[in-house]
């Protein structure tokens, strides 16, 4: 079977077309054997046709004629469809015409009956013999060889076009439908019988199913993620396919699961990309180092500093694999410029490196955004989110003073305005040293001046809550939320970067600039419109029915109800009128040496109890009475 199996594989296209075509001709005598032995007189209409037998090839003759002319010969057995049999059944027709027509023409009088049986048989035996042909072929083909036996869930019109195109599969085969309809239970659809979804766990014993293909494309994604989520938990590797319409293009349902959310819609204020420009002339052929280059807001800096033809842009990075993703995408971009674009992996900590890297380079402008700014980590690892966010930064900003860098500019966070978290303590007390270092470099006629950039959250960067919301709602829920009553300040990233590019063209030393960034964003009105957005419906006590429920975990550790950006009552505008610059107090020089040399005690002895006395005597300032009252409620 092997060998004859081989020979017809080996045959050529024509060969195989030849042979069907072939057999077509020979079924013509055995089916009008066959019409005449089913009439009552079955011997005398036996007799006539042996007495007649030179009108056979005739016949033969004109049912291939009209084959060729049909093209039926050309349609290979795995794609004999129900176009093909509706053109099968069409030359069945033609060819007992014919005959009907030839009896005519030859006065033989034979009985209508016996044309009509006779396209009948031909049709079935035309039809049998291409059915019986491809399943013994594929019979043979497939014996010995390891099929995935997959489980379709959904028996529905997507369900039935899989299973029909699986059916001659030489890698996966269907054993069964699953289906949350009922009135389909134990229903025969494409040859597979309906289970029930309470069947899965026997039907995967008993028919040792590898893999659950869900076949429901109209069905909301949560309950998808639902589903799979079961099916994941008793060990199925489950794999979800669209609606063959939805490949081919005309999917609505598809086009907009695939459409990005885009941030800006939720920030309940005009983006104010538009209404920050200029700032491009302080940095046109300077040599200018990004710390963090690598991170959401570092590479936003570092691609709008490539529009404003500086000489070379100097990227500083920590991670070897964002540092690596950055310099390929800038690279690529600089060459077209000219601007140079220099790597540089190590940290802001590394004192002789930074000096090495700021003179070899001619430095003249410092964007410092490195930063470990995730709460929750940092919370948990407070000694090394001050040893890079505080040593890190007073490093930098020092050796920048030493090399002669005209501008430095820190990137801070509102979470540093009366800090109640460890991250949030950390970039302040780094504000504090910048504004030591802008007071003394002041009294000294210091060539470098220092400035820092504060801004809420920013949409899309990594932590943020809308990169989580959006995966949460691609699992199918539930978002979790801390408290209903969070309220967040948010802009986007191309806001912030030109935030930071303006405000440093502003900085005559010691500046905290902030955005005008509106009213804070109710965290939970935001979950709400990014789940309805997606096309799903809130899960709640109103709406059981829904799709996605919001959940809410209570506030972490050092988690406030409503950020702020200042800390002072007082605040005066800049030549920008979305621009304001922030009156705050700052240490003295002796305090801020005093607090940098207890923070270096407690970094070296690992002793986080002595750091928490460091943030509690330096950083620490009571809640302004709105914020605790608040708090509160």
């Amino acid at each position: 079977m092997i060998a004859m199996l081989s020979f017809i594989i080996r045959l050529p296209r024509r060969a195989k077309q030849a042979v069907i075509l072939a057999t077509d001709i020979a079924l013509v005598p055995v089916a009008l054997a066959s019409a005449l032995a089913l009439q009552p007189d079955a011997r005398d209409g036996l007799a006539a046709l042996a007495r007649n037998w030179e009108s056979i090839p005739l016949l033969m003759m004109i049912a291939g004629l009209l084959a060729i002319v049909m093209g039926i010969h050309r349609v290979q057995l795995k794609a004999y469809e129900t176009r093909a049999i509706s053109m099968t059944g069409i030359h069945a027709l033609l060819v007992g015409l014919s005959t009907a027509i030839l009896d005519a023409l030859a006065n033989y009088g034979t009985p209508l009956a016996t044309f009509i049986n006779f396209a009948l048989v031909y049709f079935l035996l035309t039809v049998t013999i291409r059915v019986v042909g491809l399943h013994a072929l594929t019979s043979i083909y497939l014996r010995g060889r390891d099929r995935v036996r997959v489980l379709i869930y959904g028996a529905g019109r997507t369900g039935q076009q899989l299973a029909a195109a699986l059916r001659t599969d030489d890698v996966i085969l269907p054993v069964a439908f699953v289906d949350d309809n009922n009135s389909l239970t134990g229903s025969i659809v494409q040859g597979l019988r309906v289970y029930s979804p309470v069947s899965i766990a026997d039907l995967v014993a008993d028919k040792k199913v590898d893999r659950v293909l869900l076949a429901m494309p109209q069905v909301p994604q949560p309950k998808l993620s639902q589903i799979s989520g079961r099916l994941a938990d008793m060990g199925l590797d489950v794999q979800a396919l669209p609606s063959f319409a939805q490949l081919a293009g005309n999917g609505a349902a598809l086009v907009a699961q695939l459409s990005p959310v885009v941030p800006t819609r939720f920030l309940g204020r005009a983006p104010l990309d538009a209404e920050l420009p200029g700032g491009s002339e302080t940095y046109v052929g300077r040599s200018i180092l990004v710390s963090g280059a690598g991170g959401s807001i570092g590479s936003e800096l570092c691609r709008l500093l490539l529009t404003c033809a500086p000489r070379r842009i100097v990227l500083m990075e920590i991670s070897e694999l964002a540092l690596y993703q950055i310099d390929m995408e800038l690279s690529a971009l600089a060459a077209r410029t000219g601007v140079e674009i220099v790597p540089v992996l190590g940290s802001v900590s590394d004192g002789p490196l930074v000096r090495h890297v700021l003179q070899d380079n001619a430095v003249e402008i410092v964007l410092h955004a490195a930063a470990y700014k995730h709460v929750s980590i940092v919370e948990k690892n407070p000694l090394a989110g001050f040893a890079n966010n505080v040593l890190g930064t007073h490093t930098l900003a020092l050796a920048a003073a030493e090399c002669g860098v005209r501008r430095f500019v820190l990137i801070s966070s509102d979470k540093a305005v009366r800090p109640s978290n460890m991250m949030g303590a950390s970039k302040r007390m780094a504000e504090l040293v910048i504004q030591d270092l802008a007071s003394r470099s002041s009294k000294t006629h210091g060539k470098t001046i220092f400035a820092m950039v504060r801004f809420g959250n920013v949409m899309g960067s990594s932590g943020s809550v809308v990169p989580l919301f959006q995966e949460q709602i691609a699992k199918g829920g539930p978002v979790t939320l801390t408290d209903r009553n969070v309220a967040r300040f948010f802009m986007t990233i191309p806001e912030a970067a030109r935030l930071v590019l303006v405000s440093g063209t502003f900085a005559t030393g010691g500046e905290v600039f902030v955005l005008d960034m509106g009213a804070p964003v109710p965290i939970y009105d935001l979950a709400r419109q990014m789940i309805e957005a997606s096309g799903y419906r809130i899960r709640d006590d109103a709406n059981p029915d829904g799709d996605i429920e919001i959940v809410l975990t209570g506030l972490r550790k050092g988690e406030k109800l409503i950020e702020e950006l200042l800390i002072g009552e007082g605040q005066t505008t800049t030549p920008h009128p979305k621009i304001l610059q922030a009156r705050e107090e700052f240490l003295s020089e002796i305090e801020v040496a005093a607090a940098l040399r207890a923070l270096r005690s407690a970094l070296a002895d690992a002793d986080v109890e002595a750091l928490n006395t460091v943030v509690d005597r330096w950083v620490r300032v009571k809640p302004a009475p709105s914020l605790a009252a608040a708090e509160r409620g």
